[in-house]
């Protein structure tokens, strides 16, 4: 897949995970309308009308502000805030990062990014926003303190081609989602706990089967509870799917980028040589980061099963394909 297609797939991906989130949202509100309002009689849809507020005002924030969100939640700082205060050796380091993002944004034709830094020791860096003109990049601190020039240039190009390829629009958008499912989904849950909707439900469902429309009743409330129960994990999911197919790509398009994907490889080996997990990076946005923030290790699998529970492909195969590129196996 060339980056054009790449480009256009990740526009058609980014709607249908909007109008997916929505619609699961409304399933989730038609549910509680069905089994709690309809429970005490009444027939206006309340459920449904707030799940369908929610999700709609959800995804359109997710679109327009979800990248300001991600940069919230890991107290990311302005590079520039940061060299104002900074010692002379911070500011040597604070420049070298801005002089990079500048190559790399002038290499790929796109408009520099905003450039953040976030305030941990652990080395990692992601993108976030809709499009390369809204586009912002973090790195840690770790990051900066542990690579050397041509490192940290493979990590920045890296960046940047999530930017080029429009990946960062998919993933900023299914990070500032996973919240909002599993915010709606815990409300469910609490209403049916209080409202004694499970024991509502049968009741209905009896009366209904005297109708003969008890069978579609109970399996659309079993299904609806599922729903309710996994929602949260269902969301995590497709935050790991859509990011994990990404890296190998956006490896590839820094090393062009670059012209030297030794560059990466290295910076991906000293990555993953520092054992601890970036406390201030959270599970809803670890999809994001170059290398898994949380440290699990399904991320070190491969197959069918690691591709729907492992966020990254493995950090060694991913080098070993750089190590390709430059002709270099080890």
């Amino acid at each position: 897949m060339n980056l054009y297609d790449q480009q256009q797939s990740n526009r058609r991906k980014t709607w249908l995970v909007m109008l997916a989130f929505v619609a699961f949202f409304l399933f989730l509100g038609i549910g509680f309308d069905t089994f709690y309002i309809g429970a005490h009689g009444g027939a206006v849809p309340i459920g449904s009308a707030i799940a369908l507020g929610v999700g709609s005002v959800s995804a359109a924030a997710s679109y327009f502000s979800g990248d300001r969100a991600v940069l919230l939640s890991t107290q990311a700082q302005p590079v520039e805030d940061l060299a104002a205060g900074a010692t002379a050796d911070d500011r040597l380091k604070l420049r070298q990062l801005q002089n990079v993002v500048d190559e790399m944004a002038i290499a790929s034709g796109l408009p520099r990014p905003k450039v953040y830094v976030v305030p941990d020791a652990d080395p990692n860096a992601f993108a976030t926003g809709r499009d390369p003109a809204h586009a912002s990049l973090a790195v840690t601190r770790g990051l900066l303190d542990i690579l050397d020039r041509e490192e940290l240039q493979g990590v920045v190009a890296h960046e940047i081609s999530h930017v080029r390829n429009l990946d960062v629009r998919v993933m900023t958008i299914v990070a500032a989602l996973v919240g909002a499912v599993a915010l709606l989904a815990d409300w469910a849950r609490r209403g049916m706990m209080w409202g004694g909707g499970f024991r509502r439900s049968r009741d209905r469902s009896s009366s209904d089967d005297e109708r003969g429309g008890g069978l579609a009743g109970i399996i659309f409330f079993a299904v609806w509870l599922i729903a309710v129960l996994l929602a949260p994990l269902l969301a995590q999911l497709l935050a790991m799917m859509v990011s994990r197919g990404r890296e190998y790509l956006a490896d590839a398009s820094g090393a062009e980028l670059t012209r030297n994907p030794l560059g990466l490889a290295r910076a991906l080996e000293k990555i993953e040589s520092a054992a601890a997990p970036t406390p201030t990076i959270n599970r809803g946005t670890a999809h994001l980061c170059i290398a898994d923030p949380l440290g699990r290790p399904m991320n070190l699998r491969e197959g069918a099963w690691a591709n729907l529970f492992a966020s990254h492909p493995p950090m060694a195969a991913r080098i070993a394909a750089l190590k390709e590129m430059a002709f270099e196996r080890k």
